[in-house]
Parts: structure tokens; C-alpha cells; sequence
């Protein structure tokens, strides 16, 4: 099943909200997840939390929404790491089809 298409719009502006995003520093990340920097690397290293390709030491906010979720499935209902990745990334994937839904 592929991926609805993106919304268009002027290259302008896709590269004026790269320019507004927020980037955090591993540390702020794992501060904001309430998590050790040392877990934080952890998560890291088995590809589960991914920096900005542009800047390997820098983390979206999206990439803080994504790692809390994966913390709260694995802490609250017992989910090991892979498979919390799984969930988070069908649960990103049908909020991303709804938007595209509701735009459509």
C-alpha cells in the first residue's frame, strides 16, 4: 500500500518550515523524554530514534512526540522496544492518511 501524495506547495515554503523547526540536542531530547542521555544513545544505536539527516546531533520535535509515545507503550503496557517502533510508526502512518483524508 503506498503512501497518499504530499500536499503541494511552493519550495519557498517547504524551506521556510525547515527553517522554523525546532531542533533539540540529544541531551535536551532525552531531558524532555525524561530519559538518560546513556538510553537515549541506547535507542539511538537499534535505529529506533533517528536524528536530522542534515545534522546527526540534532532531534525534530516530531522525533520528541515519537520517542514519548514509544516510552509510554513500552513502560505502561509492557511493549519491548521493536515492537513499540511498529506501533508508533502505523499509528504516524494513519494520522498522516486522515490529514491527507480530511484535505482531500
Amino acid at each position: 500500500m503506498s503512501t497518499p501524495p504530499r500536499m503541494r506547495g511552493s519550495a519557498s515554503a517547504a524551506a521556510a518550515a525547515v527553517r522554523a523547526e525546532v531542533y533539540l540536542s540529544a541531551d535536551e531530547l532525552a531531558a524532555a523524554a525524561g530519559i538518560t542521555p546513556a538510553r537515549l544513545a541506547r535507542l539511538i544505536g537499534l535505529g529506533l530514534v533517528e536524528p536530522v539527516p542534515q545534522d546527526p546531533g540534532r532531534f525534530t520535535a516530531r522525533t520528541a512526540a515519537r520517542l514519548r509515545r514509544l516510552l509510554r507503550l513500552h513502560r505502561d503496557l509492557g511493549v519491548n522496544f521493536v515492537g513499540a517502533a511498529i506501533i508508533v510508526d502505523l499509528l504516524e502512518r494513519l494520522e498522516e492518511n486522515e490529514a491527507w483524508i480530511r484535505t482531500a
